[in-house]
């Protein structure tokens, strides 16, 4: 997914209000909108397939899995994102009564890109860490077969990196576990 800065600063509230009226999302990141400007193929398959596999996985047991729809609250207004997959397994809590803002994620996925994978790697994971509740923050490589896991330990964050098509991804933040396979199906690498 490629990203445009547009550079005008707004108060979180001008973006909440500009946001629900757009037409395109837009992430917004301590004053400043980063327009969305769509996804490869690659992108939208590795997304519903891990959308899906949790979803299966995680609906028996009260969990909520959000596409990339759902906008991600961090920092009392710091900045907002729309991760490709978030999910809940809580209550989830939003920031107002509109419900489209999502406090608590305790998994968040996101899928690089070229021009995406420094920011997701970089200043957008340092804000995500932020979030209390996140547990396990997930990048799929759209690339290569390569899917890397920070997952909270105290106030430390370990990776591991999966990179065999027959790896398993395991979630433990949610009991769940997602076949590199099924991450990468149909995906040409």
């Amino acid at each position: 997914m490629s990203t445009i800065a547009v550079q005008t600063y707004l108060t979180p509230e001008e973006y909440i209000t500009a946001e629900r009226k757009a037409v395109i999302k837009s992430e917004y990141f301590s004053g400043k909108m980063i327009a969305d400007s769509g996804a490869s193929l690659k992108h939208n398959l590795i997304t519903i397939n891990v959308t899906t596999g949790l979803y299966n996985q995680l609906v028996e047991q009260g969990c909520y899995v959000f596409g990339s729809d759902m906008r991600v609250g961090i920092g009392s207004g710091m900045s907002y994102f729309y991760p490709d997959v978030s999910v809940v397994c809580d209550t989830p809590r939003f920031e107002d009564d509109v419900l489209d803002i999502l406090l608590n994620p305790i998994v968040v996925v996101e899928v690089l890109s070229q021009s995406t994978e420094a920011y997701d790697r970089g200043e957008k994971f340092r804000r995500y860490q932020l979030l209390e509740s996140l547990q396990e923050y997930i990048l799929i490589s759209q690339e290569r077969v390569e899917v890397e896991r920070f997952q909270r330990q105290l106030e430390e964050w370990q990776s591991q990196v999966f990179n065999a098509i027959e790896d398993i991804l395991k979630l433990p933040s949610v009991d769940a576990e997602l076949p590199l396979q099924q991450i990468y199906r149909s995906v040409e690498i």
